[in-house]
């Protein structure tokens, strides 16, 4: 879907994705499925919302991820 937006759970991301990560995804996200880079003023508002709620879920998930095979069963978050 979007090229920029990389995979953020073990074993491909050694280390837990930072917030910033996982936001700096969202937002690429937001932008791709909303069509705009930055939001006119008008927008600002609902394009934040969406980061925020695409942030929230993506680390929901990556925390509910069990990533099994390779050095183990570990869980990401």
């Amino acid at each position: 879907m979007c090229r920029s937006i990389k995979t953020l759970r073990p074993p491909v991301l050694a280390e837990e994705a930072t917030e910033d990560e996982i936001r700096a995804a969202a937002l690429q996200y937001v932008r791709k499925v909303s069509g705009f880079r930055a939001p006119a003023a008008h927008n600002q508002e609902v394009f934040e919302h969406a980061v925020e709620a695409v942030a929230e879920a993506t680390a929901e998930l990556l925390a509910g991820l069990e990533i099994r095979g390779g050095a183990g069963t570990r869980r990401a978050s």
